[in-house]
């Protein structure tokens, strides 16, 4: 079972939304942010990415940043752009992008689950993304980014969410990038300990998107307990318990939980900067060991498991591999195979987490992005590849396994300032 709670929310006052929302920090740069946010006040990059009001010299992840983020932080809430629920609530969200529809449920899930293995990973963080996660909640006092979860289908969560979703929605807009955004909040004390118990009842998580963040928190409440203990309220904090009751601190991690069959996964496609003193020939010739190789007349978007576009040279094939391992769930994964059959052995990149000469292009970008990036010199090959599946993840999770880096790109995405989790 996993602690999944309801706490008191900190949201946008009703009709501040459209201002307020922003993008993940971590798919915009400072740049792509400040154009976002355009001198606005109630922006919430002004909190998640707070170096867009400082000058360009500024280092991000400097003292002056994280601080910043906080004294934002509390403007909005004096100016009262912000608001807290009077009571623990959950929320219903859904995101909606073209024909992609994806319903979740927002919660504070606990740290003792995560640090158990009951909410599990599939990953290893980086250990300077980390250390940036801590420092920014821990300025903030807040938890403002939610990490994106799923878990195995629950039929009493189900019956819930659809009652809920059945009633008028507190917040229903679309940002300028073209997602929808709906959201329900779940207040009635009746409800609130129905889903309580029903999350309680569904088994294991799995951190989708936002290994980063679930680690963190972690790690603010390991730092946050030693404090406390040290002023002599740890073992007051240590004798209560994990419950409902807990919420709105820091023992428990934003999230919103989503059903795994309804998750929108898309590629995590590759681009080598060169190759490794091959030709193109020489790559094509090593590949054709365990790949059929076969010349493309268009880009390639790949259908099937196993399949392969490779962009070299100004044109396209098509690459099926051979004799794959289905046992394995680990070694089964397209990811893993190109790792272990090109990248790794072709192309002379054997920690693909550092290596400089690697870099990922999430599958939003499509195609194009791999040929103009070839074209422009930046690489000399890009990869294409069929999405890992949520199944996928959830069999290499539960084995133990840790997957490649930048394995799935999850899509539409949570939205910023949406929802926040107060940890004092």
């Amino acid at each position: 079972m996993v602690d999944v709670r309801p706490f008191r929310a900190l949201r946008p006052v009703a009709g501040r939304e459209s201002r307020v929302l922003a993008p993940p920090y971590d798919v915009v740069d400072t740049a792509e942010a400040r154009v976002w946010a355009d001198g606005d006040a109630d922006s919430f990059f002004r909190v998640s990415r707070p170096e867009i009001e400082l000058g360009d010299d500024v280092d991000p992840h400097s003292d002056e940043v994280y601080a910043l983020g906080r004294r934002n932080l509390d403007e909005f809430l004096a100016r009262g752009v912000l608001e807290r629920d009077a009571t623990p609530t959950y929320s219903v969200y859904r995101l909606v992008m073209g024909d992609v529809a994806q319903t979740g449920v927002v919660a504070a899930v606990s740290v003792v689950d995560y640090d158990l293995g009951r909410v599990r990973i599939h990953e290893f963080t980086r250990p300077d993304k980390e250390l940036d996660r801590v420092r920014h909640i821990d300025a903030l006092g807040v938890q403002d980014e939610p990490v994106f979860l799923i878990g195995r289908r629950s039929a009493d969560v189900d019956a819930i969410v659809a009652r809920v979703t059945a009633r008028e929605p507190r917040v229903d807009l679309v940002t300028r990038d073209g997602v929808g955004h709906t959201l329900w909040v779940v207040d009635h004390p009746a409800e609130v300990a129905a889903l309580h118990r029903a999350f309680a009842e569904s088994g294991a998580l799995y951190v989708a998107d936002g290994h980063h963040r679930s680690a963190a928190a972690s790690r603010v409440h390991a730092l946050r307990s030693a404090t406390r203990a040290g002023a002599g309220e740890g073992a007051a904090a240590s004798r209560a318990g994990a419950g409902a009751g807990r919420a709105g601190e820091d023992d428990a991690f934003l999230a919103v939980v989503f059903p795994l069959d309804d998750v929108h996964v898309m590629a995590y496609n590759r681009v080598v900067a060169d190759l490794a003193g091959r030709t193109p020939e020489q790559l094509l010739k090593g590949m054709a060991e365990t790949f059929d190789v076969v010349p493309a007349e268009a880009a390639v978007a790949p259908s099937a498991r196993h399949e392969f576009g490779v962009h070299l040279d100004g044109r396209w094939w098509v690459a099926t591999a051979r004799d794959v391992d289905e046992t394995d769930p680990l070694a089964r994964l397209d990811v893993a195979v190109l790792q272990d059959r090109v990248l790794g052995p072709l192309l002379d990149i054997g920690d693909p987490r550092t290596d400089t000469r690697i870099a990922f292009v999430g599958g939003i970008r499509g195609t194009a992005e791999i040929e103009r990036l070839v074209a422009s010199g930046r690489a000399a090959v890009g990869f294409t590849m069929h999405p890992t599946s949520t199944h996928e993840l959830v069999a290499v999770a539960d084995a133990g396994e840790v997957m490649p880096p930048k394995s799935t790109w999850f899509e539409p995405k949570l939205a910023s300032g949406l929802v926040l989790h107060p940890l004092d």
